[in-house]
């Protein structure tokens, strides 16, 4: 595991936590916008930690709940920026800023989901973000990036939202996206990555 939670700005992330096998695009808690945290309590502490655990496991920068079948909008993520500084946070209930139209320039890179594993394709996104939320003990917290940590903060904003990255793509896009993915599958069992 990553020394990264050093350089966490609101603490470290928990840890502890139990591997959970991952959900897959078409469940329909992946589909949904999920349920505001309310409560800031053990309960939330143990869900992130869990989220914590299976991030690692299965090699990933970011994971929200609904990954692990929870209806709740919060996400982990231990994420290099452009220069290759890490950042790790929880964020519950995010809210996404992103720089006006005219200042916008996009990154034309790849996307992958942890949730559709083994496929990547390109997916332009804003190459800087914001996020603003709640921390784990409710705390307010916002963290920006670039590079990979922007993509990264909208990417996991979007599923607390019920967006998978393959609602921004083209019907071909998508389709070729499956099919790698399918090309994958025995890599990657039902209850991976628990199953590692």
């Amino acid at each position: 595991m990553p020394d990264a939670p050093d350089h966490a700005p609101h603490g470290q992330l928990p840890d502890g936590g139990t591997v959970r096998p991952m959900t897959r695009w078409g469940e329909a808690v992946m589909h949904r916008p999920q349920q505001l945290v309310t409560s800031f309590d053990d309960a939330l502490r143990t869900l992130v930690a869990d989220l914590v655990a299976t991030m690692y496991a299965a090699d990933g920068v970011g994971l929200a709940a609904c990954q692990i079948g929870v209806d709740r909008a919060v996400f982990v993520f231990d994420c290099p920026d452009e220069s290759g500084e890490h950042t790790v946070g929880v964020v519950c209930n995010p809210e996404l800023l992103l720089p006006e139209v005219g200042a916008r320039h996009l990154d034309e890179g790849d996307e992958g989901c942890l949730s559709l594993p083994g496929a990547f394709i390109e997916c332009p996104r804003p190459d800087f973000a914001t996020v603003h939320g709640r921390g784990l003990a409710g705390e307010d917290v916002a963290f920006s990036g670039d590079g990979l940590l922007a993509r990264c903060l909208q990417h996991e904003t979007d599923h607390t939202f019920g967006t998978v990255f393959g609602d921004r793509l083209s019907t071909k896009q998508r389709k070729r996206l499956q099919k790698q993915h399918e090309k994958m599958a025995d890599e990657f069992p039902e209850d991976w990555p628990a199953s590692g």
